[in-house]
């Protein structure tokens, strides 16, 4: 599954051992950009803490997997993610230049009057 929000926490690296060794976690909340917008906080395991760092601000989109597990006759959920794609770049890519018209043909209406632009231009406005 994936999600896109804007990172708006990054909360202490937590870390211990286990019976597997050393373990590292980390959480992180984005905010969707939805009109209701949610908070999601985002679990980062071990490598992947230091294969994707996040920072606060940043606009993200997680690829996750929900695990559940049970401790004590209750039942806990988790958000960890697998994949993290940061979105600045990919949205600059998208950008369309905009047209350079500065050596654009001044524009005539039905009168045959120019329109081009120009600093004595200014002065003789038609309203």
């Amino acid at each position: 599954m994936d999600i896109s929000g804007k990172v708006i926490a990054v909360l202490p690296e937590q870390s211990g051992q286990g019976k597997n060794g050393l373990w590292r976690s980390q959480d992180f909340v984005i905010e969707t950009s939805e009109q209701y917008p949610k908070k999601i906080c985002i679990n980062l395991f071990n490598d992947r803490i230091d294969k994707f760092p996040i920072a606060v601000g940043e606009n993200v989109t997680v690829s996750f997997d929900i695990e559940s597990r049970e401790y004590n006759s209750r039942w806990y959920t988790t958000i960890r993610a697998w994949n993290v794609r940061k979105e600045e770049a990919a949205s600059q890519q998208n950008e369309v230049p905009l047209p350079d018209i500065s050596h654009a043909p001044p524009i005539i209406d039905q009168n045959n009057q120019s329109f081009s632009v120009g600093t004595d231009d200014v002065k003789d406005l038609p309203f």
